[in-house]
């Protein structure tokens, strides 16, 4: 089984593998329903997806039917003023056929002008603090991709005390100083105030590139099963960390049975001997 933490202040012992359901966005319901049965097998009690991520929230939708009460429920928006916000945040609920998520984000809130209209007047944040006024959410967080991610979760968190924060963190996007400097400055300020830290792209190999995709991930997965074991197991090894899994649901079996194995931390030397072997690249520079 996959080991349990603390979700931030919330009180979930979540698992510390988060599934992502952007893995849904364009698979049949049978297929859902033998992926969410594998998430069963496993312990895991914790889904985040998204309004963006196609028919996520739809195939979901039967299983929250029947197991709400075996899961924490994230999902996220992407609109950034009031309104818009607040009709999708509805919208999701219907889609997910529930009454109430435990935990709704505002997604890839990276870009500064569309970061001043949500946290604004009339903005997204407005949207989902009444959401959480009539009991539709619980909690409130944000999201984002990019080598400016950490230092704009960091000004999010000046501006207004979110629940959680998710962002990328991999062995090779680590290496860039700048950005493990403000990963670790966001990362003590949420340790301090509890906040929960959701990490994303743990088994990164690097950006497509040319190359054919050949999984439904917009990035080029580890395949390697000793390789994706250290990755997940380098992310898993930092206590606090949760670890969003994979956009693709042919690979979620070797992330999820790599963190039910987890045990300590991959060496830098291990880590490094994995980044030479398999060539891999940060997904953000």
């Amino acid at each position: 089984m996959i080991p349990t933490e603390t979700f931030g202040r919330t009180g979930h012992r979540s698992t510390r593998a988060i599934f992502g359901a952007a893995a849904f966005s364009s698979v049949t319901q049978a297929e859902a329903d033998r992926t969410v049965e594998l998430l069963l097998h496993f312990g895991v009690n914790h889904i985040d997806t998204a309004a963006s991520y196609g028919d996520s929230e739809l195939r979901l939708g039967p299983w929250m039917e029947r197991h709400r009460a075996d899961f924490f429920l994230a999902t996220k928006t992407g609109e950034r003023t009031y309104q818009a916000a607040y009709d999708q945040i509805r919208r999701s609920l219907e889609r997910l056929r529930v009454d109430q998520v435990d935990l709704i984000q505002l997604h890839n809130l990276v870009d500064p002008a569309e970061w001043e209209t949500a946290l604004g007047p009339g903005g997204a944040l407005e949207a989902a603090i009444r959401a959480r006024e009539e009991g539709l959410v619980r909690f409130i967080g944000v999201t984002g991709h990019g080598t400016t991610v950490a230092a704009m979760h960091t000004r999010s968190l000046e501006r207004f005390d979110f629940d959680a924060v998710l962002l990328p963190y991999n062995y090779p996007m680590m290496q860039n100083p700048s950005y493990a400097a403000d990963f670790e400055e966001l990362v003590a300020l949420c340790d301090q105030r509890r906040v929960a830290v959701q990490t994303i792209k743990a088994i990164t190999r690097a950006p497509w590139g040319d190359q054919p995709q050949t999984a439904a991930t917009w990035y080029e997965p580890l395949r390697d099963p000793g390789a994706i074991d250290r990755a997940v197991h380098w992310v898993l090894g930092r206590p606090g960390m949760f670890l969003n899994t994979v956009g693709d649901i042919a690979v979620l079996p070797l992330v999820l049975d790599a963190a039910a194995r987890f045990r300590e931390r991959p060496s830098e030397e291990m880590m490094r001997e994995i980044a030479e072997q398999h060539s891999l690249e940060p997904l953000f520079v």
